[in-house]
């Protein structure tokens, strides 16, 4: 027979938050019930029910019961510790091994009377179990990354062996490598290294650092645009690890004294593969070695990347210009290539002649000509340029103007019935046309043939899952950019991250932050008189042209992306 669930007894914090107004006594029960029924601690009920934030049972467990609190944020996450003990005991006592100093064991809980996770972590660990209070949500999550962490080391060097990871190949690896002076076959190596390239790709990462230091070893993921550490596999192994990458990409596994770039292809099926750039570099304990994720298949349309109504109207009406030049700028890593390869996408028709000179080519098109820059060769961008020329090309795309030369040539190019399509490496729209004047190109001869200049960055997109707003103080909002108007509309709302199973840390994916600058007839006289970038930059702003900070507030303000992120990316 059922038990009423108003003769249900509340003991511990439950009997604490109804007690505290917090929570009614009726629904309090009720909660005690559905937790008893789902098998998950009480707590976790009533923080995922929504019925009461993390902070404030997390703030009242700590007063009342005299245990520490905690950010979890703040943690930094030991495998080791993680590893003391079993998974299935933090999972079912939600409890998780923080630190270990001497004989005790610092456990992180949601509940400080749950007795029982306590003791259980004592009896695996051996270690006397002292609790620290965290938030709940936050809990969960570092839950699923500390055992996560644990698993991506793979407890290397402890002799332990790893499951089958099937459907991976390397494409052409060689038979014929230089690796036989060192034991880069071990089945161990072999299989971290499978799984931390499929992990990049599960994860949606877009990078890979794997990074030797004096006493550790470390593997990190660049995760919508920030670096998340993922492993700590033995020192002694650091070695292996980049000599088996070596062996993928086709480098001189001996030759450890200076760079090498290669690639790496990985068939994942008949039809699906994903492509690998990789990168070493000497340093003072060992090669570091950056893997790049460049999937070939990934197709972005432009209306996704983040371009405004009015930005990606601008976009498009001088991408499709016979002639001209259309130029795209920002740092390494902003999305300059990903915005020059969904417009080559849009032009790539069969009656147009494309071709590209890039060093290195990231994504293959088919239907596009693509030329690999080489130095070393003397396959430069400016003898690239010239080819081009001579073969009747449409669209010319230039992977980086980096000298008077190649500028000169683009220049010309775009003057004699060519659109070229560029990335130079400037902060903003006008600066990149006094970088052209000050690498020695004429001004009358910029200001013929630059049509558009784009300047981008990227920021970390806010879930939508668990997004929440928050409050600003109007003269801090005033003081970031918005306007009066703005903050006095009781609509406007800025949100910040929280996290939840879905994201990272509150974030998940990037957007695109854009100043699309036209080149207008007086900015054109301007740079043939010497104006510097000030000027053209109020010109700009004279013409209702945006600039990367009030691109960054006007997503802010639509709940994209948060003050924080802006700030990151961004400069006043």
């Amino acid at each position: 027979m059922a038990v009423s669930t108003a003769n249900v007894p509340l003991t511990g914090l439950a009997r604490k938050l109804v007690s505290d107004g917090l929570l009614e006594q009726k629904v309090a029960q009720d909660a005690w019930k559905a937790s008893s029924r789902e098998k998950i601690p009480f707590v976790s009920q009533v923080v995922g029910s929504g019925l009461i934030k993390g902070h404030v049972v997390a703030q009242i467990a700590a007063d009342e019961f005299g245990v520490p609190l905690i950010d979890l944020d703040a943690v930094e996450i030991d495998p080791d510790v993680t590893r003391l003990v079993q998974e299935k005991l933090i999972r079912d006592n939600h409890a998780l091994p923080l630190y270990k100093r001497g004989s005790r064991l610092y456990v992180a809980v949601s509940d400080p009377t749950n007795l029982q996770a306590l003791d259980e972590m004592k009896f695996a660990s051996g270690a006397q179990a002292e609790p620290v209070i965290v938030e709940d949500d936050k809990l969960h999550r570092f839950i699923d990354r500390a055992l996560e962490a644990v698993d991506t080391s793979m407890n290397m060097g402890e002799g332990e062996e790893f499951e089958d990871l099937e459907g991976l190949e390397v494409a052409d690896e060689s038979d014929d490598d230089d690796s036989g002076n060192i034991d880069v076959d071990d089945a161990p190596v072999v299989k971290f290294v499978n799984k931390l390239l499929l992990d990049c790709m599960k994860k949606g990462a877009s990078d890979i650092h794997i990074e030797p230091y004096e006493k550790f070893c470390r593997v990190r993921l660049r995760i919508d645009g920030v670096l998340q550490e993922v492993a700590k596999p033995p020192l002694a192994l650091s070695n292996k690890i980049t000599a088996r990458v070596k062996v993928m990409s086709r480098l001189d596994v001996s030759e450890r004294r200076v760079p090498q770039d290669g690639r790496i292809k990985l068939k994942l099926s008949k039809t699906k593969a994903i492509d690998f750039r990789v990168s070493t570099c000497p340093t003072l304990f060992g090669e570091k070695t950056v893997l790049r994720l460049l999937d070939s298949s990934m197709s972005i349309p432009l209306e996704a990347l983040g371009y405004e109504d009015h930005q990606l109207k601008i976009f498009l009406q001088n991408l499709h210009k016979p002639y001209g030049m259309f130029l795209v700028t920002g740092p390494t890593g902003s999305g300059k290539t990903v915005s020059l390869y969904s417009g080559i996408h849009l032009l790539n028709q069969p009656e147009i002649n494309i071709s590209t000179a890039e060093d290195p080519v990231e994504i293959n098109l088919p239907g596009v000509n693509q030329v690999q820059i080489d130095e070393r060769t003397g396959m430069t961008f400016e003898k690239a340029l010239r080819a081009f020329l001579r073969q009747d090309p449409d669209i010319i795309l230039v992977g980086e103007v980096r000298d008077l030369q190649t500028g000169n040539i683009a220049i010309k190019a775009a003057q004699t019935g060519h659109m070229v399509m560029a990335t130079l490496h400037t902060n903003d729209a006008p600066q990149t046309l006094t970088r052209m004047v000050d690498m020695g190109i004429k001004p009358y001869a910029i200001a013929t043939a630059v049509n558009v200049i784009t300047a981008q960055r990227l920021g970390r997109r806010l879930c939508n899952n668990c997004k929440e707003p928050m409050d600003v103080p109007k003269k801090a909002l005033l003081k970031e950019g918005f306007s009066e108007k703005e903050v006095a509309d009781p609509s406007f709302h800025v949100f910040h991250p929280k996290g939840c199973d879905q994201c990272t840390n509150g974030y998940k994916g990037r957007v695109g932050i854009y100043q699309v600058m036209e080149v207008s007839e007086e900015m054109k006289r301007m740079v043939m008189e010497g104006r510097n970038a000030i000027d053209i930059a109020d010109q700009a702003r004279r013409e209702g042209i945006p600039d990367l900070r009030q691109s960054g507030l006007k997503k802010v303000k639509d709940g994209v992306i948060s003050i924080e992120e802006m700030n990151r990316v961004t400069q006043e």
